[in-house]
């Protein structure tokens, strides 16, 4: 598959729909909320981090889905018996009022409520991640976070994606390997951040189908003491002009071509998402195995909207080969989902 470069400029044209797609390493396409047409309830926005090691891990995010504006946390922890802590206040018919940037470079996220307030602030290069939500498990039992990432590269994961319907896509950018130091305290338990914390953004704007599925994979750790990760993803959107499978290794990203996930079927029919994944390609370029650890599951079903989320944390064992060198490890602490929508 040959994968088209994406050039500078603006990201939409006249006429609402992508003037190019592909990938990057940068933001190199403008994304501008007005130059969008037809229906404005169909946009999605959101900053979704990811802050994480063997130990435990941190989800913060804020959406703005048009329809629905979202604050959300979660609190994994993966040692003696695994569990995960989710409150995700919601306010309805936003349609943009959140004012999420239209750059992962300029401008911070906010957003607060009763009870509960996040916010993603640059400082230079550098991303501080404040969050505070009352009565988290229960009423006196405060969450609150002061946490600052540090890019360990330049090279980021980014792709324009169009559907097979005019006006709609997705702009997309993962940014892996984020260094992460700070604390984060649930009641009167803290997560101290060592040296083993990384951290992924997942910045995406687009106007999305009312049905799709995803695929995506997830690592941000080290590797012989330096930053190792990865991104790999798929299943909805017409990707014949890129996928968005990259690595990043030794200050730089390589970029794959196709991924496939094979999640083992359980007796039902169904996916065993808690049995061992494999992750293969077809030039062979990848040979890995997932071992879940925890799996985030929600399945939220409200008439016309659904959000079916497979969301399993593990460690990754392999190897993925970048430039006719191969790359072994083993034990490194990710993520991999499956998620289906109808919104």
């Amino acid at each position: 598959m040959e994968q088209h470069r994406l050039s500078k400029g603006p990201l939409l044209g006249l006429d609402g729909n992508l003037l190019e797609a592909g990938y990057a390493t940068d933001l190199v396409k403008d994304y501008d909320r007005s130059a969008i047409k037809g229906l404005k309830s169909r946009i999605k926005e959101w900053d979704y981090y990811y802050i994480g090691n063997k130990r435990f891990g941190i989800a913060l995010t804020i959406a703005d889905n048009s329809y629905m504006a979202m604050a959300s946390i979660s609190v994994l922890t993966y040692e003696g018996i695994p569990s995960c802590i989710t409150k995700s206040p919601m306010k309805w018919f936003t349609f943009g009022k959140t004012n999420l940037p239209s750059s992962s470079k300029e401008g911070d996220v906010r957003i607060e409520g009763k009870g509960y307030r996040l916010s993603f602030v640059l400082e230079g290069k550098k991303r501080r991640l404040q969050a505070e939500m009352k009565d988290f498990i229960r009423k006196g039992d405060t969450f609150h976070c002061d946490i600052v990432l540090t890019p360990t590269m330049d090279d980021t994961m980014v792709i324009a994606t169009p559907f097979h319907k005019k006006g709609h896509f997705y702009y997309n950018q993962k940014i892996n390997c984020l260094k992460a130091v700070g604390y984060a305290r649930l009641g009167e338990k803290t997560f101290d951040l060592g040296e083993d914390t990384y951290a992924v953004l997942d910045w995406g704007r687009g106007v999305w189908t009312y049905k799709n599925t995803w695929y995506w994979a997830s690592l941000s750790a080290e590797l012989d003491g330096k930053p190792f990760g990865f991104n790999l993803g798929y299943g909805f959107g017409d990707t014949s002009k890129a996928s968005e499978n990259m690595v990043f290794f030794e200050g730089k990203a390589h970029k794959l071509d196709d991924v496939r996930m094979d999640i083992p079927i359980a007796a039902n029919g169904g996916d065993d998402y808690m049995a061992p994944w494999k992750f293969r390609s077809s030039s062979g370029d990848i040979d890995m195995d997932f071992v879940p650890v925890y799996r985030r599951h929600s399945d939220t079903n409200a008439l016309l909207i659904r959000s079916n989320q497979n969301q399993v944390f593990g460690l990754y064992s392999g190897k993925i080969v970048l430039e006719g060198k191969e790359i072994a490890f083993k034990d490194l602490p990710g993520f991999a989902e499956k998620v289906y929508n109808r919104w």
